[in-house]
């Protein structure tokens, strides 16, 4: 027997399709921790982001996770994408976080900040108006330039160039979205500082790369 449905929305939840705004749109299943949203962003549900900065309009689709990362405008990031998960001191004899978690595991007063710091230096910087596909997972201290694409399930574990698409584990660029010079072009725009006024007048144009670049270079 098959059964059919026209819409089903689990409780709590509301079927009416979301509307963003100039302040940063939070899931209440999300957390936001000593970090900075742009305007029009959208945290979707059950996402952790931790010291890091998130450029305008840029959107976390759910169940994802990001810490000690520079993430610019007009990113999409999908489902279970990972920026920078923690590394452990794989020097040390043991690589259990006891040895830097001291407090919570009663080893000590203090905590390994050194440690953590350390973690803070290999920052994460994502460019503008990437696409981060589901599962991927973004190594510490990579930098992934505006306008790349990583596959599904990637782990980038080396830098990707600018409007560079990557997949596989590790990554790879496999070609790019545009011709080198095209590219150039594009970046020389940097549409993505444009302010709202500007976007809403020139929206359209961006279905159509020869258009756009001829009006806007």
């Amino acid at each position: 027997m098959m059964y059919e449905y026209e819409l089903v929305v689990p409780e709590g939840y509301s079927a009416a399709e979301k509307r963003l705004s100039e302040k940063p749109t939070i899931h209440k299943t999300s957390a936001v921790k000593n970090s900075s949203l742009g305007s029009w962003t959208d945290i979707g549900p059950r996402v952790q982001i931790a010291e890091s900065t998130v450029g305008d309009y840029t959107y976390f689709a759910g169940d994802a996770s990001a810490i000690y990362s520079e993430i610019g405008k007009y990113c999409s990031i999908a489902s279970h994408v990972r920026i920078n998960p923690g590394n452990h001191p794989k020097w040390r004899v043991t690589q259990h976080h006891c040895t830097y978690r001291k407090v919570q595991y009663g080893f000590d007063t203090v905590n390994d900040e050194d440690f953590f710091q350390w973690r803070r230096e290999a920052r994460v910087v994502i460019g503008h108006d990437v696409w981060l596909g589901h599962g991927a997972i973004v190594m510490p201290g990579i930098k992934i330039g505006t306008g790349a694409v990583v596959g599904s399930g990637a782990v980038v574990t080396k830098d990707i160039p600018p409007y560079g698409i990557a997949v596989g584990v590790p990554a790879r660029v496999i070609k790019m979205r545009f011709e080198t010079d095209i590219v150039g072009k594009i970046l020389k725009t940097e549409w993505w500082n444009w302010d709202r006024e500007m976007m809403e007048e020139r929206f359209r144009d961006f279905n159509d790369p020869s258009l756009f670049l001829e009006k806007y270079t």
